[in-house]
């Protein structure tokens, strides 16, 4: 809708004032109305940070799975606060793949997941990968599920599905090092730890289990 070099100052301004007023809902309207997705991506990328910030911050709340790569590589930013916007963005738009009827076939799984209910969070999961199989975070939230369940293989090869559609998760990388680790493939653990650390630097406990996984390897 408008030209990022034109556009970047007043989106700064937008986020000056979401600062200042804690206006979350006034930010989101006011930017929704002024700036479409792709302008948003693009402005990640922006030579103020200012705006790299406010670009991740309007992502988390307007963008869909469109956005993805975008805030993947929003991840490296060099700028710390843009990063960890960059990674809360990117889960919500996980979540968003741009059809309501998936976005809320998810949803459905992460509601389940979060009240432990995995055995149907798997019954689901599987019923609806027959139609969505296109769907990362389908097979993530499976891979969460069979985790809990202590189906650790299951686990691991429902996460090597959701890097194979989305080389950004690195949840699901991190997920597949846990389970490995839990059946004690501690290079193979080593190696998926490293591959989320490469995604996103800001895992602090994926960087502990790498180390210690290092300190273990080394003492055999």
């Amino acid at each position: 809708m408008f030209d990022s070099k034109q556009s970047s100052p007043f989106l700064a301004e937008l986020y000056h004032r979401y600062l200042e007023d804690g206006d979350t809902a006034g930010f989101v309207a006011r930017t929704a109305e002024r700036y479409f997705q792709g302008t948003l991506c693009r402005l990640l990328a922006h030579a103020d940070r200012r705006v790299r910030r406010a670009a991740a911050l309007a992502l988390g709340f307007l963008g869909d799975y469109g956005a993805n790569q975008a805030l993947g590589e929003a991840l490296r930013d060099e700028d710390r606060p843009v990063r960890l916007l960059a990674e809360e963005a990117i889960r919500n738009v996980w979540l968003r793949p741009g059809d309501p009827e998936q976005s809320q076939c998810l949803r459905i799984l992460v509601r389940l997941n979060c009240a432990r209910l995995y055995q149907e969070a798997v019954k689901r999961a599987t019923e609806w990968s027959r139609q969505y199989r296109h769907l990362p975070e389908l097979f993530n939230q499976r891979a969460a599920a069979y985790y809990a369940l202590n189906a650790y293989a299951q686990s691991v090869s429902d996460c090597q599905k959701t890097l194979a559609l989305n080389p950004y998760h690195f949840t699901a990388a991190a997920g597949m090092g846990y389970a490995q680790l839990r059946m004690r493939e501690f290079r193979a653990a080593l190696e998926s730890f490293r591959r989320a650390l490469r995604i996103n630097p800001n895992l602090d406990g994926v960087r502990v289990q790498i180390n210690r996984l290092n300190r273990l390897l080394e003492g055999r």
